[in-house]
């Protein structure tokens, strides 16, 4: 990575952002192309049947020892022998703890190193901030010890939050190009659909398996009537604007409360906009708003807190009525889950759901005709947990809407705070919150039922 030049020679060398995600997405496409022949000729030269046995035994054994040559060479496929049988599954593991790389991890770390440089062009106190700027040309130079030593100093010298609030752009890009680097074995897959820009089915840092998160979150939710206070109910925003929303979901704060309001809107239909906060700290065996939670419902659609709203809503909306979801963090996730279900879209038209400062690009809503907005401080590290940077090469579908915006507090959990992605709505970005609020306009009008519920893991 070069160092940080000054803003008008920076705008003659610096690179076109759209070509780097261009050079991004074509060699992360090689890199699978490439993995996927390397599989195909491991099954080939390591399965238990060698199909050209029907040429006689000596040509099958030559043409054996040439895959072998072409999956183990660093001239062919580099280091590259994949599949189920114990033998191919020992030569992968003697590879990663050797640290030999194949061809196609080569090209998907090629890919992952212009993604990160695309997000230093875009946020440039990446390369002005000396530290960042040590980490991001360690990576660019594959000096992957190195990296994760001046990554380590800089948690120490400026504290996690700061590191993780500057890094954030490119956050989870460079934990993909650690986990296809580094010599645990475990987080490589995270590494590779992070690359390859599929959804995570672990994480990028142990390779803890999402069923493991399922299997601890199996509470059956439950939600009671929760009778405010009148401090809280005078808190409550009925604008129905979106920075009254999130404005209320920073009131109800990771308790476990859950907010409903009944709205007559202007055509005179009854709606329902559910409001959904995020999660609370560390375990909690009471509340689904916890880490065993969140990491559940990054990759499950079925949780502990969709169950106990899906039992909340059972209790006050009728069925057929129109919802829009809005949740921060956590309450973003289960927003989407809900919107994902069938079973929910049966019950119910959920026509918005917005999704503030939640990791939500990879997953999709079960009804088409619903409009997903993400909003989003490219400096709050949550949203890129499921794997896609705020400024990632990858569009999102047509239906998703997404805002993303560079915020000055470069401190986490700050920025991640609903209360600040209020302000940043309020202050910052008005083009996002117009827009917001004109695809929500139907659900503007006369409160006429205020709601709350406690909502329980068990």
């Amino acid at each position: 990575m070069p160092e940080a030049v000054p803003e008008a020679a920076a705008a003659v060398t610096e690179p076109d952002v759209d070509s780097l995600h261009h050079v991004c997405r074509e060699l992360a496409g090689a890199a699978e192309a490439v993995r996927e022949a390397a599989r195909y000729a491991s099954r080939l030269a390591l399965g238990p049947r060698l199909p050209l046995a029907a040429a006689g035994p000596r040509r099958a054994r030559a043409a054996q020892r040439g895959l072998l040559r072409t999956l183990l060479d660093p001239r062919g496929f580099g280091w590259a022998p994949h599949g189920r049988t114990p033998l191919a599954g020992a030569l992968w593991l003697a590879g990663v703890l050797t640290s030999r790389e194949s061809l196609a991890v080569s090209l998907a770390v090629a890919g992952l190193k212009a993604r990160i440089r695309a997000a230093a062009v875009r946020h440039p106190e990446l390369l002005a901030n000396p530290t960042t700027s040590r980490v991001l040309r360690a990576i660019d130079e594959d000096r992957q010890a190195e990296a994760v030593r001046v990554f380590k100093g800089l948690l120490t010298e400026k504290g996690a939050e700061y590191a993780l609030a500057l890094l954030a752009p490119s956050f989870a890009d460079i934990m993909a190009w650690n986990a296809l680097t580094d010599e645990n074995p475990f987080n490589d897959t995270a590494g590779w659909q992070i690359a390859t820009n599929r959804p995570l089915t672990s994480d990028f840092m142990l390779g803890t398996a999402a069923a493991l998160w399922s299997f601890l979150d199996r509470g059956r939710g439950r939600a009671e009537p929760h009778t405010p206070s009148a401090e809280l109910l005078e808190r409550i925003d009925s604008s129905g604007t979106i920075v009254g929303y999130v404005r209320n979901i920073g009131h109800l704060g990771t308790r476990g409360l859950l907010l409903v309001q009944q709205v007559s809107g202007p055509d005179g239909t009854r709606r329902f906009v559910v409001q959904l906060a995020g999660m609370g700290k560390g375990f909690n065996q009471e509340s689904p708003q916890d880490l065993v939670g969140s990491c559940n419902a990054m990759g499950s659609a079925d949780t502990a807190y969709t169950r106990a709203v899906r039992r909340a809503l059972h209790r006050l909306v009728p069925s057929g009525s129109e919802l829009a979801l809005v949740g921060h963090s956590q309450g973003g996730l289960t927003a989407m889950n809900l919107a994902s279900s069938r079973d929910f879209n049966a019950l119910y038209t959920v026509t918005h759901v917005v999704a503030i400062g939640s990791p939500v690009d990879h997953k999709r809503a079960a009804d088409p005709r619903t409009r997903v907005f993400s909003l989003v401080n490219e400096h709050d590290i949550v949203p890129s947990l499921e794997g896609r940077s705020p400024v990632s090469a990858y569009k999102l579908p047509a239906e998703f809407t997404e805002f993303t915006w560079k915020d000055d507090t470069h401190a986490f959990p700050l920025c991640h705070a609903a209360e600040r992605y209020a302000h940043n709505l309020e202050h910052d970005v008005p083009h996002a919150r117009t827009r917001v609020d004109s695809a929500l306009a139907a659900f503007r009008g006369r409160v006429t039922g205020t709601h709350l519920f406690t909502l329980h893991d068990r």
